[in-house]
């Protein structure tokens, strides 16, 4: 019999997802997909299997090694999982880091000295 694993629950037990209600949260909003389409917490998952998970901006794929449901140490992961991502996902996050301090959120407050030092030498105004 081959095994099998709720998703909520192997995202959770993969150390994907803090909490197990988040994971669940995850997979009702659409957020979570295998083959390209959105499934609910219930479902099974089996070994083989890719999943897609959103965290914006980018969306992370794994291809489960092994169906678990109780959480395991982190040196255990290569063992659950392989990280099978795209490295343009991995460029937009950097992208998305790089160009964090330019576009500041609403209420983030003034730049610390720091923040003003990166968005110097970011827009290289320190050689006018």
């Amino acid at each position: 019999m081959e095994e099998v694993a709720r998703i909520d629950k192997w995202l959770w037990a993969a150390r994907i997802f803090k909490t197990r209600s988040i994971a669940a949260d995850a997979c009702k909003n659409g957020r979570v997909t295998i083959g390209g389409i959105g499934v609910k917490p219930s479902r099974v998952v089996k070994t083989g299997e890719v999943v897609a998970v959103k965290k914006p901006p980018v969306t992370y794929s794994f291809k489960i090694l092994k169906t678990i449901e109780q959480r395991v140490g982190a040196k255990l992961l290569p063992e659950i999982y392989e990280n099978v991502t795209t490295p343009d996902q991995y460029e937009l996050l950097e992208m998305n880091r790089i160009s964090g301090f330019v576009d500041r959120a609403r209420g983030t407050g003034r730049p610390t000295k720091k923040d003003r030092r990166q968005m110097d030498a970011f827009f290289n105004l320190e050689e006018l």
